[in-house]
């Protein structure tokens, strides 16, 4: 549970980090420089912002500094700006992967979580992009992910900083693209603002959620410390309510034991008819591997022809609500069908009560 909350409180963090930078990118007037990346750490830069005059330049990378060394004009160009690198192609990993088309607006999330089988990097220490989803047959969509290590883009951005660059954005064009489409942005990093440091958002967020949750207990703890006779009254009242109402149920004798079992037995879901329920609800096609059933939710893992149907074959039983994939669809070699993840609110109610 804490790694749970660690992780999606890190996630919360990068989400609003992106944001503001996004605001600042676009509050701030700033002037964007492409550097085309060749062959031997070559590169080919040139102002492509509205108004440039500089004339194009070219150098090689050596020992994280450009050889020969750029002109004053262009070192001022530079400071401040936004700088966008066209990666080499060779440079970059691409595989080309498939989702069911639900999964549309959590592609980033779901690539990430299994990055470390797609790529040979683990998720800390690989930057992606994926191109535009391409709807195919059977509720699918295709993309291609392009992907490379941190490692490998480290001396970009080692650069950009000796530049004072305000960002650094890594782009590349996919190999099986067409003429008008977009490059994929594989990362892109915020530097410098415009004073010339390091704005660091997720620490300054996170210092004013530590202040807000200081004050938050400090608050909590005068309340505590005023209110202490009171609770302590309400504690000794509760807890005689509580003995009265355990003596009443005691002498009530065993009709109403009887009741609480089978009151309990109506409210409360049965493993053997969830499975009876799902054996109803799902096509003979589907085969079932895995069935989890904790407190009222369901988890059922198996094969199948058509998962995207399944989610509507069971929220027409009445006995299941809010199915959804909690993992994603995929297919194997050497199987017939499609894995599926599905988990769906399981309804107590399971026939009458006699």
């Amino acid at each position: 549970m804490i790694s749970e909350l660690k992780h999606l409180f890190g996630e919360w963090i990068a989400a609003v980090a992106a944001v503001v930078h996004a605001v600042m990118a676009r509050m701030a007037s700033q002037r964007r420089i492409l550097f085309v990346e060749g062959d031997g750490d070559s590169f080919t830069a040139r102002v492509i912002s509205a108004g440039a005059l500089l004339p194009q330049t070219s150098f090689r990378l050596q020992h994280g500094r450009p050889e020969p060394g750029l002109t004053p004009e262009w070192l001022a160009a530079l400071r401040g700006s936004r700088i966008d690198i066209l990666m080499r192609s060779d440079q970059v990993l691409f595989r080309a992967i498939d989702f069911p088309r639900q999964a549309t607006d959590f592609l980033h999330g779901m690539i990430r979580a299994q990055i470390d089988r797609l790529t040979p990097w683990p998720a800390s220490e690989a930057v992606f992009g994926i191109t535009q989803p391409v709807p195919t047959d059977n509720e699918r969509i295709a993309l291609t992910l392009a992907a490379t290590s941190k490692q490998r883009i480290e001396p970009l951005v080692r650069l950009a900083a000796d530049f004072g660059a305000a960002s650094l954005a890594g782009l590349v064009e996919a190999p099986d693209a067409g003429s008008g489409s977009e490059p994929v942005k594989v990362f892109d990093r915020r530097i410098t603002n415009a004073a010339g440091t390091i704005t660091n958002v997720p620490r300054v967020l996170r210092l004013a959620l530590l202040g807000a949750g200081l004050a938050t207990v400090t608050s909590l703890a005068v309340t505590a410390y005023a209110g202490m006779a009171l609770d302590a009254e309400q504690q000794e009242l509760q807890q005689r309510i509580a003995q009265r109402r355990a003596a009443l149920r005691f002498n009530q004798g065993s009709g109403s034991a009887e009741t609480l079992l089978a009151k309990r037995k109506q409210t409360s879901p049965s493993s053997v008819m969830v499975l009876e329920a799902i054996s109803n609800a799902l096509p003979d096609t589907t085969y079932v591997t895995e069935l989890r059933v904790e407190g009222d939710k369901m988890q059922v893992v198996g094969l199948t022809q058509d998962a995207p149907s399944l989610i509507r074959l069971l929220e027409q039983s009445p006995q299941f609500a809010r199915a959804t994939f909690f993992a994603p669809t995929t297919r194997s070699q050497g199987e017939s069908g499609e894995r599926f993840h599905i988990e769906a609110h399981v309804t107590p109610y399971f026939g009458s009560g006699s």
